[in-house]
């Protein structure tokens, strides 16, 4: 590389993100020491400091290299620091930074937790930040943010949050197009109000009983988890949305017009039947539907769906092309009245794919009639996928009805399967 001419050492080391291989560079000569400080990344690994034993403490020595770059636009740190350390590598960069990424771990360091200022706090340095992504992050009181105006993606995982630090730190983010909270929990009611909102994740840990309002008419792709009461308004563009709920209980959705739906996923372990048929009805358009919700009930009692007709089913979801559907929707679809007073023209014209988990040999003729009936009238059927999940097997009933599955099988075998 002695022959290279100094534009292109100085383009080749701009390539390097990884502070070691940095700090290795800048041992090999004066020449390359001097094209390190153009690069536009820099990457520090949790484990950049673990064979340390100098003099120096790593805040001091982030901060020198930091400090020598010309122009730093993206900086991610998963070693541990100070908030004084951050502090002052965000005076240095703070004007030039673009994309910043902390392990905060402020969850797991007692000392960390009591520091004042916070780390949160210096954050609002890097006032001309596009992207924000942290892990570890306590905010239990409001940060003291000034407003990040080009902000368009924040991402906080795993964190212990309560609502009005949630709401003030949003608030400083007005312009955010891209939002994701992942392993968040101590929140029992969340606002979301932002105008341009694409993308929104939320994944909530705890008793699955917070509230959601959000209000943003450029939301496209919305994906909840841990929510009991949904509200949601300027929903015309929404494209995908998933609700889930492991922990507790679905009891209200409200949306405005889905029109846009192509994709919807419905998940949790009890839904109310207003919340279950709420959903069905607004995702008449959609295009793949998951449904995975195990019984319904308005209270604490576990209740089966009620029967689910075929026809009108298939009628109310005309662009269906994939549809997954596990236990308790499978079991509810029936078929055996609706089939017999049908429109000779009835058709399931776009089903493409199917996929069904059965975990029970209960209704097994109800079940059968289902699955022949996808067959009849899917005419541009090409999968169906029948898998069986930990069927209980103390009664001869579940082997009758395997059999009958496999000879169903046999009998449509270019297009179904058993897993």
């Amino acid at each position: 590389m002695d022959s290279l001419p100094d534009a292109i050492i100085q383009y080749i080391l701009s390539h390097m993100t990884n502070a070691r291989d940095l700090a290795v560079c800048n041992c090999v000569s004066k020449r390359w020491k001097d094209s390190t400080p153009y690069i536009k990344s820099l990457y520090f690994p949790r484990n950049s400091f673990d064979s340390h034993s100098g003099e120096s403490s790593p805040d001091v020595i982030v901060c020198r290299i930091v400090s020598s770059i010309v122009r730093l636009e993206e900086l991610v740190v998963y070693s541990p620091f100070t908030s004084a350390g951050l502090a002052s590598w965000l005076s240095s960069i703070g004007p030039s930074l673009r994309r910043l990424e902390l392990r905060m771990d402020n969850l797991v360091d007692l000392q960390a937790c009591q520091e004042s200022p916070s780390k949160l706090e210096y954050l609002k340095s890097a006032e001309k930040l596009e992207s924000l992504k942290l892990w570890g992050v306590l905010m239990t009181h409001s940060p003291r943010w000034d407003v990040f105006q080009k902000l368009k993606n924040l991402e906080i995982v795993g964190a212990k949050l309560e609502d009005p630090a949630l709401n003030s730190a949003l608030r400083a983010c007005p312009n955010l197009s891209n939002l994701l909270l992942l392993g968040c929990e101590g929140l029992t009611s969340v606002s979301i109000e932002l105008k341009h909102l694409e993308q929104c994740k939320l994944d909530f840990y705890g008793l699955g009983n917070c509230s959601l309002m959000i209000n943003s008419p450029k939301l496209q792709l919305l994906e909840v988890q841990g929510f009991s009461w949904i509200r949601a308004r300027g929903t015309s563009s929404l494209t995908s949305l998933s609700i889930a709920n492991n922990a507790g209980r679905v009891y209200m959705v409200d949306f405005d017009k889905l029109g846009s739906l192509e994709s919807l996923s419905i998940r949790g372990v009890q839904w109310c039947w207003d919340a279950i048929s709420k959903m069905l009805e607004w995702g008449s358009e959609v295009k793949h539907l998951y449904m995975k919700v195990e019984f319904t009930g308005d209270f604490d009692a576990l209740e089966p769906f009620p029967e689910i007709d075929f026809v009108e089913f298939f009628n109310h979801h005309p662009k269906l092309q994939r549809f997954d559907i596990h236990g308790a929707m499978f079991a509810a679809l029936c078929p055996k009245n609706s089939i017999k007073n049908v429109d000779p023209d009835f058709v399931i014209s776009c089903l493409e794919e199917v996929s069904i988990l059965v975990r029970s040999p209960l209704n097994a003729e109800q079940k059968m009639n289902t699955l022949e009936s996808l067959i009849k009238y899917g005419k541009n059927l090409k999968t169906l996928a029948i898998k069986i999940l930990r069927m209980k097997s103390s009664h001869s009933s579940a082997d009758d009805f395997f059999d009958e599955i496999c000879k169903f099988r046999y009998l449509n075998r270019k297009i179904v399967r058993i897993e």
